[in-house]
């Protein structure tokens, strides 16, 4: 008789767990800073390696419209996290958006000035004397003034065109500009893109100007509401870029498998290559991703303050933009 309960009580056991519903996953809907292009590997990779899955999320990416834009996105909770240009984030942030950004990628500036590699501009001084394409009042025109004052040049060392993102593109395509203001893994490709030739980036970061660039951002109540689940999705976002910085080909493969007119698939992996190093500084070298200094961070607020138009009482608080609580293994 008690080996029939016992039976019983066993058998009843297996089929609870055989017909007990799994607990659905958590959906999260992210708005890229733009269309889709290299940097943005490691969420696709993620999401197709099962890494998010296996943090019980069910991952929707969306490509957004500019950083402005996402940040507004967020702010109205019409997108869950956004990848967006981090000081773009802090002007929204200052004037009283609830956003905070929950992992900052970019730890080192993409901004260059970029040419034909043929044309040999390599660095500051060859700049003089050519014609450089620029788009007023964004982040890299903003900051160009202080690239200028740490090279020693000057506005009349050169001639400046401006227009907008693609007149800026085609300028330099079509031999009207010799140089623009982009980003290293961005409108580089763009231009190797359209003409197959090789773009040589002459980095900002390398003289001097130490910013960051592109994180993660939520809306604030979001994060409060939703704790574990931005743990989770920060867990697995960092998990994410870092099994693609070890298969950068197959991380921009995943773009194409989710978006077949998303690019080249060699200038897809050469835009994530040329990503990979600006993930670090040499204070977080050896670090996982994500895990930015308040250093860094402070530093890039005085920068935003004396070139990028952001309000003068962001130094007062540097920590009310980001926050490593919610990294793994992580804590600000």
């Amino acid at each position: 008789m008690v080996r029939l309960i016992v039976a019983v009580a066993a058998a009843l056991i297996w089929m609870g767990s055989v017909v007990a519903p799994a607990a659905a996953a958590d959906k999260v809907v992210l708005m890229l800073n733009w269309y889709v292009y290299g940097e943005h590997a490691p969420f696709f990779y993620g999401k197709a390696k099962g890494i998010y899955a296996a943090e019980n999320i069910e991952l929707e990416i969306q490509e957004g419209r500019g950083s402005a834009a996402t940040t507004q996105a967020v702010a109205a909770k019409t997108a869950d996290f956004g990848y967006v240009d981090v000081p773009t984030m802090m002007r929204a942030t200052v004037k009283g958006a609830p956003i905070i950004a929950t992992g900052v990628l970019l730890q080192t500036s993409p901004m260059s000035a970029m040419g034909f590699a043929d044309k040999n501009i390599r660095k500051p001084e060859d700049i003089k004397g050519k014609t450089v394409a620029i788009t007023p009042a964004d982040s890299m025109t903003q900051i160009w003034p202080l690239f200028l004052k740490r090279t020693g040049l000057k506005e009349s060392d050169f001639t400046t065109v401006a227009g907008d993102g693609q007149t800026k593109l085609n300028a330099v395509i079509n031999g009207q500009a010799d140089l623009l203001l982009g980003y290293v893994m961005d409108q580089s490709m763009k231009i190797k893109d359209a003409t197959g030739k090789d773009v040589y980036p002459i980095k900002f970061a390398d003289y001097g100007i130490h910013m960051v660039s592109s994180g993660l951002v939520a809306n604030t109540d979001y994060v409060k509401t939703h704790t574990d689940l931005v743990k989770r999705f920060m867990s697995a976002t960092t998990k994410a870029v870092e099994a693609a910085e070890k298969d950068p080909k197959g991380a921009a493969q995943s773009i194409l498998d989710a978006n077949p007119k998303g690019g080249k698939i060699d200038t897809l992996t050469q835009g994530f290559e040329l990503t990979i190093p600006l993930y670090r500084t040499p204070e977080t070298k050896g670090k996982r991703p994500f895990q930015v200094t308040d250093q860094n961070m402070t530093d890039s607020v005085n920068l935003m303050v004396e070139y990028g138009g952001l309000d003068a009482k962001a130094k007062d608080n540097p920590k009310m933009f980001y926050t490593n609580d919610y990294l793994p293994g992580g804590g600000s």
